[in-house]
């Protein structure tokens, strides 16, 4: 029996968190894996945290995974990333996109933005900084950071072999089908 995995993905309102998490649900259902998602995203149409779970293995019984138990922490905004650090299991990876982007919490007074985040996500655990925001600029549209972001976690939990051209085509608007299939394997080459 394959041991269950958990993916923690985390960012800000609009970033395209919960798109990334179900393009990867996608591609784990269809590789015949039992696959649950749970997403979190109360603020985030203002700036506020995003936050989704994926577990897959041969047997999933729940989508939530407990306190400290994601094998990884993809994180599109580096203060998210510490915000959730908390939820990486001990050994687990970080993947961060190393873009600042203010937070409703942060625009309005309610906290400072850490401008050392990622220097204490570094100190915390093994983290892969991507600048998934200029990958995807380079690519044509900024917005493809989530899918750069997930093409690094694709590569670093070797599901390479998933068919991801159909998992993006059924999850994404055709007109957007190319240029997230070039942001993926943008992401995979990142972190090669």
């Amino acid at each position: 029996m394959a041991e269950v995995k958990n993916i923690l993905l985390c960012g800000v309102g609009g970033q395209g968190t919960i798109l990334a998490s179900r393009i990867l649900s996608t591609a784990l259902l269809s590789a015949g894996y039992d696959v649950k998602m749970s997403e979190i995203h109360g603020m985030s149409q203002r700036g506020g945290s995003v936050v989704t779970q994926v577990r897959y293995g041969d047997k999933v019984y729940s989508p939530i995974i407990g306190k400290g138990s994601a094998h990884i922490l993809v994180s599109f905004e580096a203060m998210e990333a510490l915000r959730y650090l908390e939820g990486l299991a001990p050994g687990g990876h970080v993947v961060v996109n190393s873009h600042m982007m203010p937070t409703a919490t942060t625009l309005s007074g309610q906290e400072e933005y850490p401008r050392d985040a990622i220097e204490r996500v570094k100190a915390a655990a093994e983290t892969k900084v991507l600048d998934a925001t200029k990958i995807a600029t380079e690519l044509g549209n900024p917005k493809a950071m989530n899918v750069v972001l997930l093409g690094a976690l694709v590569k670093l939990m070797g599901l390479e072999k998933l068919d991801w051209d159909a998992a993006i085509k059924e999850c994404v608007k055709p007109a957007f089908v190319e240029l997230n299939l070039k942001a993926l394997e943008a992401g995979m080459a990142a972190v090669a």
